[in-house]
């Protein structure tokens, strides 16, 4: 019995520390497209919308798969951002988006 609950105290912590680490990845995304709505180019439209539809439906299911998916290209297209213009992206936002996908 003892040993049950040892588990169950495992899975919960677990749980409560993948919670934390999605919702730094959600964080990371929501700042993502914030500086894409300041960048404001018709060229990264797509990915802004693909990115926003993610966080909405990891706001209702906390199923994080799409904010993987779409965080890493924002990630590099952000990254492009930044060596043609790099007033225009922040140092942070590329950092927490890439600490966030690490995990």
């Amino acid at each position: 019995m003892v040993l049950a609950r040892g588990i169950i105290f495992i899975h919960q912590i677990n749980t409560q520390f993948m919670a934390t680490e999605n919702e730094k990845l959600r964080n990371a995304c929501v700042k993502a497209v914030e500086t894409f709505q300041k960048i404001n180019d018709e060229a990264n439209a797509e990915i802004q919308s693909k990115l926003e539809f993610c966080i909405g439906s990891y706001d209702f299911d906390k199923n994080p798969v799409g904010l993987y998916e779409f965080g890493k290209k924002a990630f590099k297209i952000l990254t492009k951002i930044k060596e043609k213009a790099p007033r225009k992206v922040t140092k942070k936002v590329l950092e927490d988006l890439e600490k966030a996908l690490a995990k």
